[in-house]
This record gives structure tokens, sequence and C-alpha cells, in this order.
């Protein structure tokens, strides 16, 4: 018998199969898994071919070696062969004849028993009395459930107000830890080093000096050896104007030997020019065995006369940079603590001096004078969170039975702080709280809901003690009534 033969590939599913089989026209179609690849038909669509086949008049057959289509196909009666070639020399199994169901005759009983199933509705619910009533009644629930849930009501209150100011003496020390009721707070300490510069113009003029001094001094030999005097010696008068020996030179062995050297002052400028006689000081060891003396006046110092910084120029200048140090000093601590922290003014000091500068130097020209200076200053404050936790328990303590704080307490310092001898800083603190006297919401549910809302807000001006009239809306506008439930109510007290 003729068979078609049709080789099965991977990607072949239940549709390009059944399409594959409605193209044979041969009375057996044998279908060829392959061997290497995997097609996956279930038992299924297995089932589904081998009725396509018996639409197409033709029986179905497989080839293949996987057990699982084998135990499949062997389920639904279809043949399996080994080889294509067994499958067309062996006999092939007769398919089992397709049976047509046929459906039983219709029942002609369905109405009554539908009607020994369903329960028949009581008459009053199926008249038309009954009906309008129970639409009234559930008209009338809804319009109830509505009162109670979709009016809205909002009261404004305006409460007894009454101001709470006490003032509170504090003690800031370093040596507090922690805040007390007594008025006892910590006072913090800090440090920071400061640079100012400032330049003025001089008119001032000053001698500067310009040339040095020259004379002779005589050496007197005290004993019997001979000394050397080298370059460099220096000679003094009493009040220490120095001059130096400009050559070596030998005093003759003997006592009250002499020997003139000549010598030039040390520093340049008049002073220089001395008297005779006033040379009188050896500076070295030399002045153990010899003696010094000038028998003629110094002379050929000079100064000369140009504009600089006199001493009062200098001290005026440092005086105003000073003044402008502290304030800049004070400016710096400000900006270092909090915005609402307290510095104390009266611990601010210059703790040290670390460099302190003129440019030009004393007795030197110049039409600008330059003063720098950079010390370290020290100042104590108290924290604003401090000021505020004995204000707050302090205040709390005087508000008034009934009443409740409403809004910031502000606190601020009477006076100016003062800092005694013993490191402790006094000053009297004033702190005011605003406070509202407190509303029992309760209380105010039950007197309005359910009211107008004239009438509730007659009640509560009658009942509470209020600063202005209270201010009574209900939503809708046209609901004449506040709601009964007192979540719908929403109170705000200003």
């Amino acid at each position: 018998m003729k068979t078609k033969i049709i080789t099965l590939e991977s990607h072949d599913d239940l549709i390009s199969v059944r399409d594959k089989l409605s193209w044979a026209k041969t009375p057996r179609i044998l279908l060829v898994w392959p061997k290497y690849e995997k097609v996956t038909l279930r038992l299924l669509d297995l089932k589904v071919l081998q009725r396509h086949a018996d639409s197409l008049g033709a029986q179905l057959g497989l080839v293949t070696r996987r057990m699982k289509v084998r135990r499949d196909a062997e389920s639904l009666g279809i043949p399996v062969f080994s080889t294509t070639a067994s499958a067309q020399k062996d006999v092939w199994a007769e398919a089992a004849p397709r049976t047509q169901r046929t459906p039983p005759p219709p029942r002609r009983d369905l109405r009554s028993v539908r009607d020994e199933i369903y329960l028949k509705e009581s008459p009053w619910r199926t008249s038309l009395l009954g009906r309008v009533l129970t639409f009234t009644a559930g008209v009338m629930a809804v319009l109830v459930m509505a009162g109670l849930f979709i009016p809205r009501a909002a009261v404004v209150l305006n409460p007894e107000a009454q101001a709470v100011s006490i003032v509170i003496p504090v003690n800031a020390n370093p040596a507090t830890t922690a805040v007390s009721l007594s008025g006892e707070i910590p006072a913090q300490e800090m440090s920071i080093v400061v640079n100012d510069e400032q330049t003025v113009t001089i008119s001032s003029r000053v001698p500067i000096p310009k040339t040095k001094a020259t004379g002779v001094v005589q050496f007197t030999n005290l004993g019997s050896d001979e000394l050397l005097i080298p370059a460099g010696t220096l000679v003094a008068t009493n009040t220490l104007i120095r001059f130096m020996t400009l050559n070596d030179t030998r005093l003759p062995a003997g006592v009250d030997e002499i020997v003139e050297v000549k010598v030039e002052a040390v520093e340049m400028g008049a002073k220089g020019n001395v008297r005779a006689g006033e040379v009188s000081v050896i500076e070295n060891a030399l002045g153990l065995s010899a003696k010094v003396s000038n028998p003629d006046p110094m002379i050929g110092g000079s100064d000369e006369d140009v504009i600089g910084a006199t001493e009062e120029d200098r001290i005026t200048l440092r005086d105003k940079v000073m003044i402008a140090l502290y304030e800049k000093a004070r400016g710096q601590f400000q900006s270092n603590i909090g915005a609402d922290d307290l510095l104390i003014a009266d611990t601010l000091f210059m703790k040290e001096i670390k460099r302190e500068e003129f440019s030009p130097s004393a007795g030197q020209a110049g039409a600008e004078l330059v003063f720098s200076v950079e010390a370290e200053f020290t100042a104590r404050y108290v924290l604003a969170e401090n000021l505020k936790a004995l204000a707050v328990s302090s205040v709390t303590a005087s508000i008034p039975q009934g009443f409740s704080p409403s809004g910031e307490m502000t606190f601020s310092p009477l006076e100016a702080p003062i800092t005694d001898a013993s490191g402790i800083t006094r000053f009297p603190l004033q702190a005011t709280q605003a406070t509202l006297r407190n509303i029992d919401k309760l209380q105010l549910y039950n007197l309005i809901r359910g009211r107008t809302a004239q009438s509730a807000a007659t009640a509560v001006k009658d009942t509470l003690s209020l600063q202005n009239e209270p201010q009574v809306t209900v939503t809708p506008s046209w609901w004449p009534w506040l709601p009964l439930i007192p979540f719908n109510i929403s109170v705000e007290v200003k």
C-alpha cells in the first residue's frame, strides 16, 4: 500500500506537522523522527495528528527510537516502527473504528424541574406596592448615610491668650557643666588669632643720621708692661655713646705712658659729637690695664632733616590699629558662634601679641608708615540652647493652669553681662511665652454637633472663653446642620 513518508525536523511543531499531513494523498502517512534532533510533540499533539489523519482517510504511523514517543504512540494505538523499511514491509495494525456519539433526546420536563429547584418569591416582593416600598426604603437609607458622612464643618476659635514673662538671674561660669534651675549655666571659652595692618601718610620731619663723628682718644698705661690696642677696640662715654679705634696701636711700657689713637662713632648722627673728657670707658679686658680719655671734642657727626615718622606718629598709629584689632576680633568671635549665642563682651581680651612691626623702622625716612600686628584673643560666650533650656524650664513652671504654650518662646538679656573678679558672668534674662487657654475638643464636639451653624456659634461663645466670635462653616453651604460624626468636624485654634 502506498505510504507518504514525512521526515520531521527539530523546528517542527503541531501546526507545521499538521500542515504537512494535509498535503498527503495516500492511505498511509509515516512520520519519521530525526536521530540526533529533538522534536517536541506531546501526547496530546499525537492525538490531534491521529484524528487529523483519520479525517483525511489515512492511517498514521511513526518511525522513532525514543521510548517516550513510542509509549505515547502505543497508548493511542498508533503503529510504531524502527525503520522506514520495516514500516513498508510489515503489516500495519488496523485502526480502531471511530465511533460517533449520538446526543440524547431533549428532555420535555425542564420547566417543571426548574420550578422544583428554584423557590418562588413572596407575593409582596413581586407586587408593585412592595417594590415601591423597598425602593423608598433604599433611597432613605442612602440619604441617611449621605447625611452622616457627606456634610463637613470647620470651626475656627480664638481662645483667651495670656503672655507669661519672667526675669531669671543668670550666672554663667566656665566651671559649670550643666544648666540648673537656680540660674547656673556653662560658659564656653574660645580663642582666635587676629591680624591687621594699616598705613598712614607722614608729614612730620625727623632728623636722620648722615655722618659719623670722629676724633682722637688717649690711652694711659696703668702698669709697667707694653699693651697692644687692636683696631676695633670699643670705648664709650658714661651715657653709652660708643666709639671704635681705627687701627692697631702699641701702648709703651711704663706707668702713665700715653698713646693717641684715632676713633670714630659706632653710630651715625650728631649724637656722636661729645665734649672733651666725656670718653672714659674701655669695653674689654684692656680697661683693667689702661684708661682712656678724649682731650678734644668729637666732631663731624651730622643729621639730615627728612620726612619720617616721629615717635608720636608711631604711638598714634599703633593705638588706632589696636582699637580696630579689638573690633575685628569681636566680629570674628560673633561669626564663629551661633547666631543666637550670647557673646560676653567684657571677657574679650588680648592674650598675646604674636607679632608687631613698623615699616619703615625707627630712624628711617619714609612718606608712609605701615603698622602690622598679629595677636591672640580669648572670649567667653553662652550657648543659645542653654539659655533656652533655662528659660523653658523656668517659664513652664509659671504657665497658669488651663493654658498651653503657643508659638516660640523669646528670651534676651535685660542688661549687659558683667563678669566679676571670680570669673562668673552675671546678667538678668527675660523670657516671654505666649499661651492660649486649652480647648477640650470632645466637649466642643458634644456641644455643636447636629446644631445649625448659628446656634453652634452661640453655644461655643457662651461656654468657652474666647477673644473673638467663633467662625462656624458648613459644607455644602445649603446643608442646615453640623455633622453628627466628630471626624467630619475640623477645629482650628488660632
